[in-house]
């Protein structure tokens, strides 16, 4: 269905920065918003009467931060004073028993025969005692805001009326309305009965979004409910319209239906809780004022003293497509390399992923081994078995090859001894011949 905006919106959480990007450019060219607005006819949706064109203020950019800013202060701005009174916990005649009876020193209720005599007063760790640092009425209660700011939260409230996405996300249910910003014809502010009121919401696609107020009515958590404000309920369609004929007494009484005269939106209708996106119903007379209130950039507002509607702080919200153009990219430095990282060097004595890259198969190899020392197990059977051919096969390879005599260390050493014989026989001849 229709938006006053065009190409993706994004998520809510989108908006929930600082700095909004928004989509809106600069408004001579008309280049993210639909010049025009159907009219539709109050008690047949189906029917459009004209089309109007788009107001200004309905393009501005979105600042959720300030709509929170401003929300949070404007609200204390109903607060009534309260403290507790001055006597509140004073009021006993105590004095303390002093020293020597083996308790504290705070004052002590008097008399006797009570539970209450000999209770401590007036500290403010007493039961009944007075309050640390007590609340006064002449706290400040109340915040001044700045104009301008209220009036730039108001129109971006405004202008997130008219985005789907936004309406959405706060979780008004716009499934069969036809279009946002949903306009229709004066002869609704001259409705004066609830149920006429309700039956054209309901065919102007606002039957799932009444039940859903209905179904959301609960008994409020805490201490509320003992204070005429026992249940709570989701804020439903805020109707603003141009001049009462009737339509606020025959708004007045359907769950969660809010109205607003035009000349005097409130921020707190137009974003409860701090949220912008509320569901706005517009009238048609309330819809054309809204031009005359605000103007355009380049008028002002005539009808709103020093006031100029905010600008976007970017014609293109495309960040990627302006990093990424070629004149921007042109006058970079280019891109820079990482540094080159090595990996340090790792013992394959004791890392195993280490050994297992120099020696494919040194884990098969451990987790054999392992095996093999294990009592039972098939493979120590076969570690046994394999050793005790080994043995066998080399004692008899000795049998057969080392013979006594014949083996070659015993020939070898038989050399050695032939020489030395010789060598004695040859000194025995020299002594002789002496």
């Amino acid at each position: 269905f229709g938006s006053s905006h065009s190409g993706p919106v994004g998520q809510f959480k989108a908006f929930q920065l600082s700095r909004v990007l928004v989509v809106c450019t600069c408004l001579s060219k008309m280049a993210t918003a639909r010049p025009v607005v159907s009219v539709y006819q109050f008690d047949n949706a189906t029917e459009k009467a004209e089309t109007v064109p788009m107001p200004h203020v309905l393009m501005s950019p979105l600042r959720p931060d300030l709509v929170r800013y401003i929300h949070t202060n404007v609200s204390k701005n109903k607060r009534q004073a309260i403290s507790v009174g001055a006597k509140v916990g004073y009021e006993t005649a105590a004095a303390s028993w002093g020293t020597g009876r083996a308790v504290a020193r705070v004052p002590r209720a008097p008399g006797g025969g009570t539970h209450r005599a000999g209770q401590g007063t007036f500290g403010n760790m007493c039961r009944g005692g007075g309050m640390f640092n007590p609340t006064k009425t002449w706290r400040r209660w109340h915040r001044r805001v700045n104009v301008t700011q209220k009036r730039h939260a108001v129109a971006t409230a405004l202008a997130a009326s008219s985005l789907p996405p936004l309406v959405m996300a706060r979780g008004h249910r716009v499934g069969e309305v036809a279009e946002l910003p949903l306009v229709v014809s004066n002869g609704l502010e001259s409705i004066q009965k609830t149920k006429q009121a309700v039956e054209a919401l309901k065919k102007l696609g606002c039957a799932e979004e009444l039940q859903r107020v209905i179904d959301s009515k609960k008994v409020r958590a805490g201490k509320g409910k003992m204070r005429n404000r026992r249940y709570t309920m989701r804020r439903g369609p805020l109707v603003v319209y141009s001049e009462d004929n009737g339509i606020v007494r025959a708004m007045r009484n359907i769950p969660g239906v809010e109205t607003a005269c035009v000349t005097r939106l409130n921020l707190l209708k137009l974003a409860p809780g701090g949220n912008f996106g509320r569901f706005i119903i517009w009238t048609e007379g309330a819809f054309k004022k809204l031009g005359e209130i605000y103007g355009t950039l380049k008028s002002g507002a005539p009808l709103k003293k020093n006031y100029h509607l905010p600008r976007a702080e970017m014609e293109n919200a495309d960040l990627d497509r302006i990093i990424n153009s070629t004149e921007v990219q042109s006058v970079l430095r280019p891109k820079l390399e990482a540094p080159k990282k090595f990996e340090m060097k790792r013992n394959a004595l004791k890392n195993k992923a280490e050994m297992e890259k120099l020696n494919p198969g040194s884990t098969e190899e451990r987790e054999l081994r392992r095996k093999c020392r294990e009592q039972g197990s098939a493979e120590q059977k076969a570690a046994a078995a394999s050793k005790k051919t080994r043995v066998q096969a080399s004692k008899e390879h000795n049998k057969k090859h080392k013979k006594g005599d014949d083996s070659f260390y015993k020939t070898l050493m038989k050399a050695f001894e032939a020489k030395a014989k010789a060598a004695e026989e040859k000194e025995a001849e020299g002594e002789d011949d002496e």
